[in-house]
């Protein structure tokens, strides 16, 4: 178990892992702050600490062991949610959730609507089934993957000479 300075950093580290918010974290830990600009500084610095990332890390890594929640089990839900194809959950012409199914397919299913209308001449049934958002799944996947970037990421291989022959 990593030791900690005081008090107050353990208190940081159990605040921020409530909501990964450093800054929130620094606030709900006690300390004080003239803004909330300087609350994330200071909240930056006190993350940069060996010792109170490796508390975060341990916490977290213990929280992973007893929820069995990983990256792995992550990523696997999110290809799940992406890569589902409607007509393998769902029966076009009655719009029901079909009977072969998979497990894996219907984790994908985001609601189910059923409205009965009961008219004078006949009676009708309306059936909605949503799906999860493909696109969404997908974008959070290719982040993962690296795929898409904010960053421009400049290489070469230009070199540089300087010349110390300046004329007086």
């Amino acid at each position: 178990m990593a030791e900690l300075k005081n008090r107050r950093h353990e208190c940081f580290v159990q605040e921020y892992l409530l909501d990964l918010n450093q800054t929130q974290a620094y606030l709900r830990a006690g300390y004080k702050v003239k803004d909330a600009e300087t609350a994330g500084t200071m909240a930056s610095r006190l993350m940069a600490n060996a010792k109170v990332r490796a508390r975060v890390e341990e916490l977290m890594a213990e929280r992973s062991r007893r929820t069995g929640v990983n990256a792995d089990r992550v990523v696997r839900e999110l290809a799940r949610l992406a890569f589902v194809n409607a007509p393998d959950v769902i029966d076009i012409a009655s719009a029901t959730i079909r009977e072969d199914a998979t497990k894996e397919d219907t984790a994908a299913i985001q609601s189910v609507k059923v409205k009965t209308v009961n008219g004078e001449e006949f009676d009708s049934i309306e059936r909605e089934i949503k799906l999860t958002d493909k696109v969404k799944a997908l974008e959070l996947l290719g982040k993962h993957l690296g795929m898409f970037t904010d960053k421009l990421q400049v290489a070469g291989g230009l070199g540089v000479t300087i010349h110390d022959d300046i004329p007086e």
